[in-house]
């Protein structure tokens, strides 16, 4: 009877009686096919438009049949490395192509796992005999937690996330996310931005951990106020330090100052428009108030001005 060869890592299996006094080169071929399923590692270099097709001889050691293989090339085009179909395979990829361009590990007839044009990096994965699958542990019992073990560099690379899905950093318990950069940037190129809370809560900006420090707060709700908070007796500042500063309002209203969100309390009122009034309105039975020099003097322009005002 002749030898057989197994459906995965196409050993050779050796039926009884049969090679006679050359078994030993059978088995040592066998052991070392072993090795390299279990261990073995193998730079492949692709072609820069095709890519590459994995042998997997039989009863031989062949380059499909390691456990990692390293992926070289200089890529012009996207390109397929193709492993064989019917076999059962778990390969460790690590993709150090060079190029703009798409490099897809999979069978001649069903799906495989595609890194992208920006995608030099590491993946386990599996062929069923029909698709090759990416092994990504996104369906991990909640019983297990992975951990890292030391920092994680991405070594100038991106973290991102695919069909629309948020990328969420959530600390345990009290703790904080903390960005250490100088400067921290948000918002796609050239759109919009948005910081905002995660729920009804309020949105606080300060310095030095709020140690010590004023504060900016959004407060939810509708209708909800922006409050400026200087810390102690600071105060805010409107200007640059070396130009005249400008509040205004953000369109064709009037401009309100007054205290106390309103309550009890008198105002100033800028009306927008062309030649439009600057109204003081005490409160009640309050009175509008100059004090100081009273003397009047007028301006370059021939309008009257009360110094001290």
């Amino acid at each position: 009877m002749a030898n057989a060869t197994s459906a995965s890592l196409k050993l050779t299996v050796q039926q009884t009686g049969e090679n006679s006094g050359t078994w030993g080169a059978y088995t040592n071929t066998n052991l070392l096919i072993l090795e390299q399923a279990i261990g073995g590692y193998q730079s492949v270099a692709l072609n820069a438009t095709t890519g590459a097709t994995l042998t997997f001889s039989n009863g031989v050691i062949s380059n499909g049949k390691n456990a990692s293989l390293k992926l070289t090339g200089a890529l012009t085009g996207n390109v397929d490395v193709i492993v064989p179909d019917s076999v059962e395979k778990t390969y460790i990829i690590d993709n150090a192509t060079s190029g703009v361009f798409t490099m897809t590990v999979k069978t001649s007839s069903g799906s495989g796992v595609t890194w992208g044009t920006a995608d030099k990096g590491t993946k386990m994965v599996y062929s069923d005999g029909t698709n090759v699958v990416d092994t990504a542990f996104t369906d991990l019992s909640s019983d297990y937690t992975p951990q890292l073990i030391a920092d994680l560099d991405v070594n100038g690379q991106d973290i991102v996330s695919t069909s629309n899905a948020d990328i969420d950093i959530i600390p345990n318990g009290s703790g904080d996310v903390n960005l250490g950069a100088d400067a921290v940037q948000i918002g796609d190129n050239d759109a919009n931005a948005t910081l905002t809370t995660q729920g009804t809560g309020d949105l606080i900006l300060n310095t030095n951990n709020g140690t010590n420090a004023g504060n900016i707060t959004l407060l939810d709700g509708a209708n909800g106020n922006i409050k400026l908070s200087p810390n102690g007796t600071g105060e805010i500042l409107v200007g640059a330090g070396d130009a005249t500063g400008d509040i205004t309002s953000n369109g064709a209203y009037d401009l309100i100052i007054d205290t106390n969100e309103g309550t009890n309390a008198g105002n100033i009122t800028l009306a927008n428009g062309a030649n439009g009034e600057i109204t003081v309105t005490p409160n009640g039975t309050g009175v509008v108030a100059i004090e100081g020099s009273m003397n009047p003097s007028v301006s370059s322009t021939g309008k009257a001005l009360i110094m001290g005002f």
